[in-house]
């Protein structure tokens, strides 16, 4: 199946569940970067899908998390730069900047120049 008909289609509160838990994230925190609120997370079962938007972003930051554990292969280290405010990202942690999607990738683009060694 590709992104597009699965962000159609929906993403599951356990797909959700399972990308929070990666990344160390609580529903609060996924709540903060995702278009639907901390109840609306708690209430739905896990089955359950998310519409379209917030599913587009879950995917989103999949492709995050893909990324990140390619360039970082030590789960503290992608923890840490994740969560640590980035000069080249304008001072803002990585984890705050994928509320949308042009932010998300500008976190993808500072992955990419990680990988291939040129430091912002």
């Amino acid at each position: 199946m590709d992104l597009v008909e699965l962000s159609n289609r929906g993403v599951t509160k356990d797909a959700l569940m399972s990308l929070a838990k990666y990344f160390s994230f609580s529903v609060n925190q996924m709540a903060q970067i995702l278009p639907v609120t901390e109840r609306t997370i708690k209430r739905y079962t896990p089955g359950k899908l998310f519409n379209r938007n917030v599913s587009e972003q879950i995917l989103q930051i999949a492709e995050v998390a893909t990324k990140v554990s390619e360039v970082f292969e030590d789960r503290d280290k992608f923890l840490a730069w994740m969560n640590h405010p980035n000069k080249a990202l304008t001072g803002k942690t990585p984890m705050s900047l994928l509320i949308s999607k042009f932010r998300t990738d500008m976190v993808l683009d500072e992955l990419g120049r990680i990988e291939h060694g040129v430091f912002s």
